[in-house]
């Protein structure tokens, strides 16, 4: 499967993107473009307005990483165990200090996939998780991941996080800061051992898959 990078830039505190391809992969552009068309919508709805001269780098760099985990959810599939019920939220949660000093309560505000809502909860310690489909890791908490790892394992978490070599060091998706730029990677087996569905449209948009390619 090709792989195409979402690139993001805050060089002039104006957050942009563009969708780039390495040689081989212009070849097969024309394959890329028939990737689907909720590929074309990620990539759409990840243009997000400029940040104002007042936001850091960080607090921008953070909105935009709010968006991609509410995108991701658009393209994970949970096992309906996974839910209370039908109509339970589907519940993101955050382990620590907020590293998003409340963007991702923002981004998810008053949005739906389906019938189901979006719910946002900040825990303090590890032992305090329960009740999430997706949980973010923040750089601040690596030394935790392994055993978050295991006290989630079993269950149906999307782990996300952003601290160096995430997906590799047992995480699912890894979102990375490159040269200013966003990019993430995905941990497929993971995945898989938690049951969890991974679009081949989100496959496509990964800078790197971890044990190998598959979803829809």
């Amino acid at each position: 499967m090709e792989s195409v990078n979402l690139d993001y830039a805050d060089t002039t505190g104006c957050a942009k993107w563009k969708r780039t391809y390495s040689a081989h992969q212009r070849k097969s552009s024309r394959s890329l473009r028939r990737a689907g068309r909720a590929v074309v919508s990620l990539i759409a709805a990840l243009t997000l307005p400029c940040f104002s001269s007042a936001q850091t780098s960080s607090t921008g760099e953070y909105e935009v990483k709010a968006a991609f985990l509410f995108h991701f959810a658009q393209f994970v599939e949970w096992p309906e165990a996974a839910f209370k019920d039908s109509s339970s939220p589907l519940t993101y949660c955050t382990i620590g200090d907020d590293p998003f000093h409340g963007a991702l309560d923002t981004t998810l505000s008053g949005k739906t996939i389906g019938a189901r809502s979006f719910r946002v909860l900040h825990f303090k310690q590890p032992q305090e998780i329960q009740g999430c489909q997706v949980l973010f890791i923040g750089g601040a908490e690596k030394k935790i991941l392994p055993a978050i790892i295991a006290d989630v394992q079993g269950n149906s978490v999307l782990i996300a996080g952003d601290s160096e070599h995430f997906a590799k060091d047992g995480g699912m998706i890894g979102l990375l800061l490159e040269e200013n730029k966003i990019r993430f990677e995905i941990n497929l087996e993971a995945t898989k051992k938690a049951k969890l569905k991974i679009s081949s449209k989100l496959l496509a948009l990964a800078k790197t898959v971890i044990g190998g390619q598959g979803g829809d």
